[in-house]
C-alpha cells in the first residue's frame, strides 16, 4: 500500500515502465495471506491501482490483477485453495480476450515485443575489458541492429574504428548478436584506453552513431524541489553514459497522457 500512496515506489515505477515504452502490465497483489485472503482488501487494491495506473496512461482492462502470497506461493503456479471466491484474470489484447488464474499464466500471456534488429546497429558500452590471449573486448545490451564478425564498428563519440573479430553471449561464439542480448565483443587494433562504458558502438557502413551538440528530449518531472527552467544544470544518465548538460529553452508543456500541447515556451515547470 505504501507504494501506491502519493509518493510510492510503485507509482514512480510503473510511471517510468510506460514511459520507457513498457505497454503491458500485470499487477500482482501480494500478501494475501496476511489479510486473511480477503476478497474485499483484493477489490479494494485493485480499485485503487486501477486508478493510478489509468492516470500513468495504461488501460486497466488490458492488465491482469492476481491475488497472489509469495511466501506460501498461492496462485504463484497453481491456482490456490485459499481463494476460491477467485475466479481468474481476464485482459483485453487486439486479438480479443484472455483468461487465465496463476501469475504464471499471466506471464505466459505476455505477448513478445517485436526486436529492432532491421535499424542501425546501437550497442551502449557497459565496461571494456583487457584479457589476456584475447585483446580488447567491450561488453554491452544491443539496443537495435545487429553486430557480427567480420563488421566494420565505430564507436562515438571516442570516434574509433575497427573491425570485430568474434561476437560472443555466455562464453558462447554467436554468429550475430541482436536486440536483448548482452555480448561480448573483440575488436582489432583498440587498446582498453581509447573505449569506455558510455561510448556507443555501431556500424560504420549503415548510420554511425554521431556526436550531438544539442538534442531536443521530451521530459517527465517526477519529484523536484522548486521550478525547471533555461539554464537548469542536471547530470543526464542516457543507456550507460553519464554527462552533464544544460537545458537551453522549454519548448512546450504537453499533457502526460494525451501528448496535447498544453503551453507553447513556458518560462518553468514543476514536478
Amino acid at each position: 500500500e505504501a507504494g501506491i500512496s502519493k509518493d510510492g515506489q510503485t507509482r514512480e515505477h510503473a510511471l517510468l515502465a510506460f514511459t520507457l515504452g513498457v505497454r503491458q502490465l500485470i499487477v500482482a497483489v501480494n500478501k494475501m495471506d496476511t489479510t486473511k485472503w480477503s476478497e474485499d482488501r483484493f477489490n479494494e487494491i485493485v480499485k485503487e491501482t486501477s486508478n493510478f495506473i489509468k492516470k500513468v496512461g495504461y488501460n486497466p482492462k488490458a492488465v491482469a490483477f492476481v491475488p497472489i502470497s509469495g511466501w506460501h506461493g498461492d496462485n504463484m503456479l497453481e491456482e490456490s485453495a485459499n481463494m476460491t471466491w477467485y475466479k481468474g484474470w481476464t485482459r483485453e489484447t487486439k486479438g480479443g480476450a484472455v483468461k487465465g488464474k496463476t501469475l504464471l499464466d499471466a506471464i505466459d500471456a505476455i505477448e513478445p515485443p517485436v526486436r529492432p534488429s532491421e535499424k542501425p546497429l546501437r550497442l551502449p558500452l557497459q565496461d571494456v575489458y583487457k584479457i589476456g590471449g584475447i585483446g580488447t573486448v567491450p561488453v554491452g545490451r544491443v539496443e537495435t541492429g545487429i553486430i557480427k564478425a567480420g563488421m566494420v564498428v565505430n564507436f562515438a563519440p571516442s570516434n574509433v574504428t575497427t573491425e570485430v573479430k568474434s561476437v560472443e553471449m555466455h562464453h558462447e561464439q554467436l554468429e550475430q548478436g541482436t536486440p536483448g542480448d548482452n555480448v561480448g565483443f573483440n575488436v582489432k587494433n583498440v587498446s582498453v584506453k581509447d573505449i569506455r562504458r558510455g561510448n556507443v558502438c555501431s556500424d560504420s557502413k549503415n548510420d554511425p552513431a554521431k556526436e550531438a551538440a544539442s538534442f531536443n528530449a521530451q521530459v517527465i518531472v517526477l519529484n523536484h524541489p522548486g521550478q525547471i527552467g533555461a539554464g537548469y544544470a542536471p547530470v543526464l544518465d542516457c543507456h550507460t553514459a553519464h554527462i552533464a548538460c544544460k537545458f537551453a529553452e522549454l519548448l512546450e508543456k504537453i499533457d502526460r497522457r494525451t501528448g496535447k500541447s498544453l503551453e507553447d515556451s513556458p518560462k518553468a515547470v514543476k514536478s
